[in-house]
């Protein structure tokens, strides 16, 4: 009867295949049909378990295991029962508290008889306790939702774990009516809280002594301690906190609403306060990770109250191992960046109780964002000073791995590595000065650093081991590459310490880097604006570092063999010393004693790019002193100098090939030598081809100065070729490449620079100092060999048959073209020049100046180079330079211009000069103040003016 019994409750099991209709009819309709239900299965159930504890053994062997399964059928179905049916079908809480009494009887089945425990185990096993709880907590919430509550209550989840473990009413003190952590029983045998019966008795001292249950008079106040009492509440209490703990699993594994997940966090929260067994109980049955899961959830509010739980689990070490195998830190610091301030509070404390434990140190430094999100935090104190205080800590805690503190000094932080550098163990302070080698701090940190570590590594320096120096001198290059560092690092008693690491390196035994980082450390000091070094000791014998001392030994050292590395720094060094004109004179006399312009020469090769670089720019500053001994040298030496131009990717713009090209640019022009071996090695097409490309735009340029430069080098270039033409072969190269055409477009298109504009006008000006020789003379024609130019100034005449004579130039006395005689008027060259004398630059003016004075040189036909002039506004253009510039080397070949239009001019050609009501005011100007040979023109042209007497030398000397 039993096993039909048994097999009838199986019916609603609705994890049976085909069985739904029948879960349906056996569902009940009306609350006293539910109770009967569940009360029925409740009664197979206990008679289930009798039979298993009874009868004989052996009969019972053959059928215990089929007995138990039935068991767990009728649970599973209770179950199902539970989870289906509202919660308003109870009726009210007290039919509610019947149904899950009578159930919690089931749960507390003895089943201490051997055939029932098994190994142990209780037939209602684990899993299928989880499932009858699954089944309350699914049914109690489905019916407080059905019911439309304004809210769920907030203890549901304790109301169920109080019903199916409920506490006696022994447990409960009759003073407080609460359960009792500490009984004792009084003279009448009734149990008391100690404390509740001691505080009675002394509200009534002055009273005789009762019970306060029994109202009876006692006769003394001592107690005993109700030790059986007080185990048993114990125990009672750890299975109630343990079915707490597996109500809440339950609630989180089912997660059927927000409400439901919030209520069994904050269970679990409440259970895990100062209770140890109980957070090991949690970790145990697995909440710890699936609480880790709960931080991705999507309300807010879950994330932070999951947070809370987390941090109250992880207050031990053995705890935080479960926390490092899950992603909760990723999530935590992704939190950290919530616009939400509570969860990014719940985020950073979490974070500051993981960083109590060395194990989480390095994941916290190796998790992209943590160390920069606490430091950002750390420094909004105003906006967030609960964030603050927690991320300071975390940080502090943080500190304890030096990775970390390196960590935070790349992320802006630099306070801790600076403060461990000067105040801890040689250990750390060797981990902190590599550190500040590697880092690059912004420009206002930089100084900061430098104030506050610079005597101490100038110590490490001086009196640390092989490594610490080491280290310490690669900060210093970290720190000096600042140019406000200069100062501080002066005063702090570098360079003399500098000196002598670079000159006498006295320890041997460690490798040369120490002279190579010193020698950068100075370059870095004394490439500085900001500072006068001509006066900084380099020793204890007062020679100062522009001294002959300090210049010669340092040029010196640039013979001896030294690693490339060391020679660039050096040559830096040298290279700032040139910017004052005495140790100029000194570097440019130690270079000559020492023969060294081919030493540096032989830079040029290298293939350390900055070396050959920084040889190339102290080349440039000696070429005004020994131009022409570097250019003798650059010819003597193999691949040279060729290799300045021609070695480069055409597709880009590097320093060492702008420098470069400045470097041919820069060295004198009349070397006819040094033009001839650019020539032959095919220079001059190559700089016409890259010209051409940075007009057009095709050269990637990543610094427009250093584009700029480069550009003014190939000008450059070509100018020099315009100083030899006296040679046939670069005659015949600048006529074949028609320069008066590549000269007259840099001109106008000069690129942005006014360095290109001068170039190019000097260039026109070389150019047309050669228009008189090579302007062949006149001869008869029938007609023009091409169409006339309505700009050419040229003159034509008829002879007696009327047939028609070749254009003669009114300057050069014959026939001239842009292309074979370079001449300014008939290439239009003369209009372009007059229109830059606008020019703000005065270099560019005078550039201009002396290329149209080629016109009206002696040589010339001057007269018809005025008349050619003055139609084109010359005279207006050059009075407006006299106005504007009063630069010497200006207004000297603007005087002389406008001497010579007075002298070989007519009146008409002269009359804007007349006319002009500035020039004499001008004139007077310059004859008071300009030196003799300006005061000499500004004189004749008042006398023109009749400003001053013409007096005859024999009667009168001024």
């Amino acid at each position: 009867m039993i096993l039909a019994v048994a097999d009838h409750t199986r019916q609603p099991n609705a994890m049976e295949p085909g069985m739904e209709p029948q879960v349906q009819e056996n569902i009940a309709t009306s609350r006293t049909e539910f109770l009967a239900s569940l009360s029925s299965k409740v009664i197979i159930a206990k008679e289930l378990v009798t039979r298993c504890s009874g009868g004989d053994q052996v009969t019972l062997d053959n059928e215990l295991q089929a007995t138990i399964k039935q068991l767990e059928a009728v649970i599973r179905s209770m179950a199902v029962d539970l989870s289906n049916i509202p919660f308003y079908n109870f009726g009210n809480q007290r039919n509610a508290d019947i149904a899950m009494n009578q159930f919690s009887q089931l749960l507390q089945i003895n089943t201490n008889h051997p055939r029932l425990s098994g190994e142990g185990e209780s037939p209602v096993s684990a899993s299928h306790r989880e499932n009858i709880y699954e089944g309350f907590v699914k049914a109690m919430y489905d019916g407080t939702h059905r019911n439309d509550a304004a809210e769920a209550s907030s203890n549901i989840l304790s109301q169920l774990a109080e019903t199916l473990q409920p506490a006696y009413q022994g447990f409960f003190c009759p003073l407080t009516k609460k359960i009792m952590i500490d009984p004792v029983t009084i003279e009448t045998g009734i149990t008391y809280e100690r404390e509740a019966i001691v505080e009675w008795w002394l509200d009534r001292s002055s009273e005789n002594v009762i019970c306060p249950t029994t109202r009876i008079e006692i006769k003394s106040t001592g107690f005993s301690n109700n030790l059986a009492l007080k185990n048993t509440i114990k125990e009672w209490k750890e299975r109630s906190e343990a079915t707490r703990i597996s109500i809440a699993s339950s609630a989180l594994s089912l997660a059927t609403s927000e409400t439901m997940v919030l209520d069994a966090l904050k269970e679990l929260q409440l259970l895990s306060q100062h209770k140890r067994h109980n957070m090991e109980h949690m970790h145990n049955v697995g909440i710890t990770q699936r609480v880790e899961q709960l931080l991705r959830h999507d309300s807010v509010t879950v994330r932070c109250e999951a947070m809370h739980l987390l941090c109250s689990l992880v207050e031990d070490e053995d705890r935080k191992v479960i926390i490092a195998k899950t992603r909760a830190l990723t999530r935590t610091i992704k939190m950290m960046s919530s616009y939400n301030s509570s969860e990014r509070h719940a985020a950073v404390s979490f974070l500051l109780e993981l960083s109590k434990s060395e194990m989480f140190l390095d994941k916290i430094g190796r998790t992209p964002g943590g160390i920069l999100i606490l430091i950002t935090m750390k420094f909004n104190k105003e906006a967030d000073p609960f964030a603050a205080e927690k991320a300071e800590e975390t940080l502090k805690n943080l500190e304890k791995l030096p990775l970390n503190i390196k960590c935070m000094a790349e992320n802006g932080f630099l306070e801790p590595l600076l403060h461990h550098l000067s105040d801890d163990s040689e250990e750390v302070q060797m981990d902190m000065v590599s550190y500040l080698g590697e880092i690059s701090p912004e420009d206002y940190m930089k100084t900061y650093v430098a104030e506050r570590t610079s005597n101490t590594l100038i110590q490490m320096i001086s009196r640390g081991n092989a490594i610490i120096r080491r280290e310490a001198f690669k900060a210093l290059v970290q720190i000096s590459s600042h140019p406000p560092n200069s100062k501080i690092l002066i005063d702090a008693g570098i360079i003399p310490i500098m000196i002598d690491e670079i000159f006498l390196r006295r320890i041997h035994s460690e490798p040369p880097d120490s002279q190579e980082e010193a020698a950068a450390i100075l370059a870095n000091i004394l490439e500085s604006d900001a500072i006068d070094f001509s006066n900084i000791n380099v020793n204890k014998n007062g020679h100062t570092i522009t001294s002959h001392y300090s210049v010669y030994n340092i040029v010196h050292l640039l013979k001896c063999s030294m690693a490339e590395e060391v020679n660039v720094n050096l040559i830096r060094i040298v290279l700032s010393l040139t910017k004052l004109s005495k140790p100029l004179a000194t570097v440019v006399s130690v270079v000559k004693e020492l023969d060294l312009t081919q030493t540096i020469i032989e830079f040029l090769n290298s293939r350390l790019e900055e070396l050959a670089t920084v040889a190339a720019k102290l080349l440039i500053v000696l070429s005004s002193h020994i131009g022409y001994t570097i250019a003798t040298g650059l010819c003597k030496t193999q691949g040279q100098p060729e290799g300045l131009i021609k070695t480069y990717d055409i597709m880009r713009i590097s320093e060492k090939q702008a420098v470069s090209a400045n470097l041919i640019s820069n060295l004198p022009h009349q070397s006819t030598p040094l033009n001839l071996a650019l020539l032959h090695q095919g220079v001059a097409p190559l700089v016409l081809g890259r010209i051409q490309t940075i007009q057009r735009g095709e050269i990637r340029v990543s610094n427009t100065r250093q584009a700029e430069y480069y550009l003014e080098g190939l000008v450059g270039i070509l100018v020099r070729f315009t100083s030899s033409l006296l040679d046939p072969e670069i005659l015949e190269m600048a006529m074949s490449r028609n320069l008066t055409s590549v000269f007259l477009d840099l001109l106008v298109r000069p690129c942005g620079s006014s360095e290109v504009q001068r170039l190019a006008a000097v260039g026109l000006g070389n150019l047309s100092s050669q228009s008189l020789k090579l302007s062949r003379p006149p001869s008869e024609a029938k007609k023009p060999s091409r169409a006339v130019n309505i700009f050419s100034k040229s003159i034509s005449v008829l002879n007696r048959e009327g047939s028609r004579m070749v254009l003669t130039c009114p300057a050069h006395r014959g026939v001239c073209s842009s292309t074979t005689t370079f001449c300014l008027l008939e290439s239009r060259a003369a209009e372009r020049l007059l229109a830059c004398l606008d020019n703000e630059n005065a270099k560019v003016v005078k550039a201009v100046l002396s290329a149209i004075g080629t016109l009206l040189d002696e040589s010339v036909e001057v007269e018809g180079s005025v008349r050619a002039l003055s139609e084109l506004g010359a005279v207006k253009n050059v009075l407006g330079v006299l106005k504007v510039h009063r630069e010497e080397d200006v207004l000297q070949r603007s005087l002389w211009l406008v001497e010579r239009f007075l002298e070989k001019g007519n009146e008409s050609f002269c009359k804007d000069i007349y006319s002009d009501k500035v020039l004499p005011t001008v004139l007077v100007s310059v004859f008071h103040r300009g030196d003799g040979n300006t005061k000499k023109m500004a004189e004749n042209i008042l006398r023109h003016l009749h400003r001053i007497m013409n007096f005859s030398s024999k009667s009168f000397v001024m």
